[in-house]
């Protein structure tokens, strides 16, 4: 538009009207914001007005525990063995026959002398009846020697027989005693034959196993009956070989849950080759009803010379480069840090040592809620 020009009646009415909207909308923007600063503000002042001051912050309250300084600790070791009689046998005949009766079963309970089984004796018995009348003869004919013999002396010294027929009749005559010497001895071997055809229990036991039954035939040593031992029990356990125990101590022996007590019998000077260990075996009073061959687990704490303290694994924290560390409490009961080494776990407590001394007051658990340098307030601990 040209200078000096006038600007149209329409133009200009549009012009003031948007001028007057722009001042109307900023003094309203204003007036808005200067009421809401006043209301925030009295609210504030409000809120703040109601909160009670508090001058220091309260204290953290934590348990705490003593410890107490021991000179050592003992782990506790298991070994596994097996429980065993007394004695076991694999009972057999020692000559070759028949088996003419077995009188037992597996299981059976059986005394000192019982008959056990038996062999056939026919033959034996046979035998033995043709040596008795053998014997009866060569009896005869020696006491008719023995007449023999006195008549010739009788003659000889009259010198009516010759010194031959007299040397004779003393040769027939030992002759005669010398076999039924011999005849004597085959009837002892044939009874001795007859009494160990009967098998008899050498002790008080339990039949383990019958491996032959009646009709059999068996060979000279095969085993007939296996014999348990009833009396008190023994356990075999393999110890390391540089495992030492004392052979005077008392041991324990756990079998189905339940701990027995136990003695050491004797401890074997050779190493199984097998399982590289050294048997050790232990008298326990077992009960009755106790399996054999069952397993057992004798029960030894071994202990461990060093001073330290047990503490609960929740209160261990972990430093610096692997190290552990407990938080302990001064005179004044600011919590302070303490280094441990950990030398033993029991699962739920642990033995420890380091820098800290014997009535030490120990956080006894949550050590995460507090940190060094701060002070706590102490509440009663286990």
């Amino acid at each position: 538009m040209l200078k000096g020009a006038k600007m149209p009646e329409n133009t200009l009415t549009k012009h003031i009207f948007r001028r007057t909207l722009i001042i109307s909308t900023t003094l309203a923007t204003i007036g808005g914001a200067v009421l809401a600063v006043t209301l925030g503000a009295d609210h504030i002042s409000a809120r703040a007005s109601a909160v009670e001051i508090v001058e220091t912050a309260e204290l953290i309250p934590v348990q705490v525990i003593s410890l107490r300084i021991e000179e050592g600790f003992s782990i506790p070791r298991q070994f596994v063995g097996q429980v065993e009689a007394a004695q076991s046998t694999d009972l057999s005949f020692e000559f070759a026959g028949n088996v003419a009766e077995i009188l037992v079963d597996e299981g059976d309970h059986v005394s000192k002398g019982d008959l056990l089984a038996r062999l056939d004796t026919a033959i034996l018995e046979a035998e033995r009846t043709r040596l008795m009348a053998s014997r009866t003869a060569l009896e005869a004919r020696l006491e008719f020697a023995q007449v023999s013999l006195q008549r010739r002396q009788e003659l000889s010294e009259r010198g009516f027989t010759s010194i031959e027929a007299f040397d004779q009749a003393i040769s027939n005559e030992a002759e005669l005693t010398a076999r039924i010497a011999e005849t004597t001895a085959a009837i002892k071997n044939i009874d001795i034959q007859i009494e160990k055809a009967s098998m008899t229990s050498p002790f008080d036991g339990s039949v383990g196993a019958r491996l032959v039954d009646t009709g059999g035939n068996v060979s000279p040593g095969a085993p007939v009956i296996t014999l348990l031992e009833q009396a008190e029990p023994i356990v075999r356990i393999g110890l390391p070989v540089d495992f030492s125990i004392d052979q005077h101590a008392d041991f324990r022996v756990k079998l189905n849950d339940i701990i027995y007590p136990a003695r050491v019998q004797t401890i074997r000077p050779d190493v199984d080759p097998v399982t590289r260990t050294r048997t050790a075996l232990f008298r326990v009073d077992l009960p009755a009803d106790a399996a054999f061959g069952q397993s057992a687990t004798l029960l030894v704490d071994r202990q461990v010379d060093v001073a330290g303290a047990w503490v609960p694994l929740l209160a261990l924290r972990e430093g610096a480069q692997g190290l552990w560390t407990v938080l302990v409490l001064d005179d004044e009961n600011v919590v302070r840090h303490a280094a441990v080494e950990l030398l033993h776990s029991d699962g739920e407590n642990a033995f420890v040592r380091g820098s800290f001394a014997d009535g030490a007051n120990l956080i006894q658990s949550g050590p995460h809620r507090v940190a060094p340098g701060q002070q706590v307030r102490v509440i009663a601990g286990r």
